[in-house]
């Protein structure tokens, strides 16, 4: 890496599947030298899960843009605070009552060239490095505690009855949610970073992600190929799919591009 700092293109996709409503959220923010991604994935049917995803991003953006921090204790709270927003909500009873979100962000400094991953649920962040996976979160649910105990390898999780059963998530006010926070990891140009809804990776598997990923031409063309993926899969239960994609460059400064698709601002 050189001397002269790092770019970010950052590309969304976000679509309901065979669902009437889109009850994911995902959203960005940067100050030129910070940059915080998310992507949440509500529930709690009709209303509510749309209600419960909005509220978590936008607690969490604009937590982050008070103080952006990529220290744990930081994000941690940002992630407890997101949680208390929701609880707040519920109180409003209704479609709102059992509403809950899982979360996954992605913090970055570009002056540093680090990233930090955080999560609830089991909406994922990955890192990239190679066009292989160098890292990602892992999910707080039922068939993941599975994997863990040797019951099941990451391919019978994904593929499991069960899959949908989470062990932690936003909007829990009897105990704290369950969340997880990654070391700081440093940023090379070339490195590429997902967050995505289990919309995304629980049809596709991390094999396809990093294939489609080798055969992109561009960020576009990357979530172009996703896209035509689960849409090869869809049936009349696909759920909502979420993608936030995010290409670290080599720049001439400090400074964050961010496209969608088509090169719209994001």
């Amino acid at each position: 890496m050189n001397d002269d700092g790092i770019e970010i293109e950052a590309i969304a996709l976000s679509k309901p599947g065979g669902r009437e409503h889109n009850e994911d959220a995902h959203g960005l923010w940067h100050d030129g030298r910070h940059v915080m991604a998310v992507v949440a994935d509500g529930a709690g049917g009709h209303l509510g899960g749309e209600v419960a995803s909005t509220v978590v991003r936008s607690s969490m953006l604009t937590g982050f843009a008070r103080a952006p921090s990529l220290e744990e204790s930081a994000l941690r709270h940002l992630l407890d605070q997101a949680n208390r927003d929701v609880v707040a909500r519920q109180a409003e009873g209704g479609p709102l009552a059992d509403m809950h979100s899982t979360v996954a962000l992605a913090a970055i400094d570009l002056y540093t060239r680090t990233l930090v991953m955080a999560h609830s649920g089991d909406s994922r962040v990955y890192l990239f490095r190679d066009g292989a996976v160098a890292a990602r979160t892992t999910d707080h649910s039922l068939v993941q505690e599975m994997v863990a105990s040797g019951m099941l390898d990451d391919e019978g999780a994904r593929l499991h009855p069960q899959r949908n059963v989470l062990l932690s998530a936003l909007g829990s006010a009897s105990e704290p949610p369950v969340i997880g926070v990654s070391a700081p990891t440093p940023l090379w140009p070339g490195d590429v970073i997902l967050l995505c809804s289990d919309g995304v990776w629980e049809p596709l598997g991390d094999v396809v992600l990093r294939q489609t990923l080798q055969a992109a031409l561009n960020a576009d063309h990357w979530l172009a190929l996703i896209d035509a993926r689960l849409q090869a899969l869809a049936d009349a239960e696909q759920d909502n799919y979420t993608a936030l994609a995010l290409f670290v460059q080599p720049g001439d400064e400090n400074r964050t591009r961010l496209l969608a698709p088509g090169g719209h601002p994001l």
